[in-house]
């Protein structure tokens, strides 16, 4: 535990634990603290997508994860007696071409147990109770279940404390948007009966959907619209018996499930802050964002805020980098949050209509447009949040040379080269432009020679600016404007 932490992080779920991990990677001290007496045991979260993996490769432990999780490589779409669609991950534009199948408790227990190694302990039954920017610092009030109040003061503090964030409320920040007037089921538990056991089984019945996401063997996660709401009344918890009787009518036939691990009615919110950010404090994950399971994208889209977030703060508590960097965090992760939030509602809509003739229109739809290669390819690019980008971001650059390779904001293809993910900017090009401008900006740049045109990769794998080897003036003036 540091004794005065540059970070303190409140929430030790997967975006908490993302975000420790990184900054103790970069040498920032931290301390993490949350709640709960013990981290979940419940699978919540299950698919770590191929972007996200990426990000962890780069900073060199996704192998850790995909040691824990199974590989699904695509997901159909049926009706109970014909396929609408099939969507392949193996088309997806990455060295990890699949949607990786793991519980949250097990991504948990991966950050955990990283996290413990590198001598971080997380805080448990710990609760943020108030905090104070001074401007300076962040002083913030910690009640625990046994022992006397703590006050802890750090540079820095950062919301990863889910969807009723005390950091949010803190902020008085408002999280606008609304709750779903429809009941979902949830069921986790052994099933057979269901085949290929590496897909998503998705069907789109006339009562409403039944979604099969496989967790590990013939465990199996299941999702179900059970119609309108009334009102703020919460509904039941569904019974195994009622779970097998949505399965029977929904899905094809044979497939039962026995051993339930966890039975769930649930609401579903769409909700976002405007702002990801004030002063001295940050939210990430869904203390900013939560909307539609839809797509799987909510713990993923937290992760990349924390991946986002973290070398942008290392580097400003390092010197290298002054603190207006901070400034891009809000205004890059709030516009991908939109759009996350937008294409998980709209798949939430379509897997939902209830007139049948509109559901006939969308079956026709979706058919002829997967019919289609490169329409597939782009759903799963989509999915696996592949084409996120930050075109509008102050921290992208276009040179009026030409460059080959990804425009500006776009993600860089390939694995960062070895010792730079995550730390500093990485300069590709010819060998006495690029060891120039390390020899600049030592503490912000390292210098990879390679190619004829000149690059500049940030930490979490974007290309900040692009340009020709003649434009080391303009890649100079991009790197001084930071520091």
């Amino acid at each position: 535990m540091a004794d005065h932490p540059k970070v303190l992080i409140s929430g030790a779920g997967p975006v908490g634990l993302t975000l420790a991990n990184e900054l103790v990677r970069h040498g920032i001290p931290v301390r993490i603290i949350d709640k709960a007496a013990h981290r979940t045991d419940k699978s919540k979260a299950l698919v770590l997508w191929s972007r996200t993996l990426e990000l962890f490769d780069d900073a060199g432990y996704a192998t850790d994860f995909v040691a824990a999780g199974a590989p699904a490589h695509g997901a159909r779409i049926s009706t109970g007696t014909e396929v609408v669609a099939e969507i392949s991950f193996d088309v997806i534009d990455s060295r990890f071409a699949y949607a990786l199948m793991i519980a949250q408790s097990e991504t948990e227990r991966v950050l955990e147990e990283r996290l413990a190694a590198s001598g971080v302990t997380v805080e448990r039954e710990v609760e943020l109770t108030g905090f104070t920017d001074t401007g300076s610092s962040v002083r913030a009030t910690l009640a625990r279940r046994s022992g006397a109040p703590d006050t802890v003061e750090a540079d820095w503090l950062v919301g990863c404390d889910g969807a009723h964030s005390a950091v949010r409320h803190g902020l008085g920040f408002e999280f606008e948007g609304s709750t779903l007037q429809s009941h979902w089921a949830l069921a986790d538990g052994h099933i057979s009966g269901l085949s290929p056991l590496d897909h998503l089984h998705i069907f789109w019945h006339r009562d409403g959907i039944l979604a099969f996401f496989p967790i590990d063997g013939d465990r199996w996660r299941v999702i179900a619209d059970l119609g309108p709401a009334s009102g703020a009344a919460p509904h039941p918890d569904p019974t195994l018996d009622q779970i097998n009787a949505l399965m029977a009518r929904r899905g094809s036939p044979g497939i039962v499930m026995s051993d339930p691990v966890w039975l769930a009615a649930f609401r579903i919110n769409e909700r976002k802050v405007r702002d990801y950010s004030k002063g001295r404090v940050f939210l990430a994950g869904d203390a900013a964002h939560i909307h539609s399971p839809a797509g799987g994208q909510g713990m993923n889209t937290g992760m990349q805020d924390a991946f986002n977030l973290a070398w942008k703060l290392a580097l400003v508590i390092e010197g290298a980098a002054r603190p207006s960097l901070l400034d891009s965090y809000s205004r890059e992760r709030s516009a991908v949050g939109d759009r996350v939030l937008r294409n998980a509602g709209l798949m939430t809509e379509a897997a939902t209509l209830r007139n049948p003739l509109l559901q006939d229109v969308r079956n026709a739809i979706l058919r002829f447009a997967a019919g289609f290669p490169q329409i597939r390819h782009r759903v799963a690019d989509q999915l696996a949040e592949m084409d996120i980008g930050y075109p509008d971001s102050p921290l992208t650059a276009r040179s009026a040379g030409v460059s080959d390779g990804p425009e500006p904001g776009e993600r860089w293809p390939r694995r960062l080269p070895e010792g730079t993910g995550g730390r500093r900017f990485t300069a590709l090009g010819p060998a006495a432009v690029v060891t120039a401008l390390a020899a600049r900006f030592p503490r912000l740049v390292t210098a990879v020679p390679g190619g004829h045109t000149l690059q500049l990769i940030r930490p979490d794998g974007y290309v900040g600016f692009a340009g020709s080897s003649a434009d080391s003036a303009h890649a100079e003036a991009y790197l001084a404007a930071l520091v």
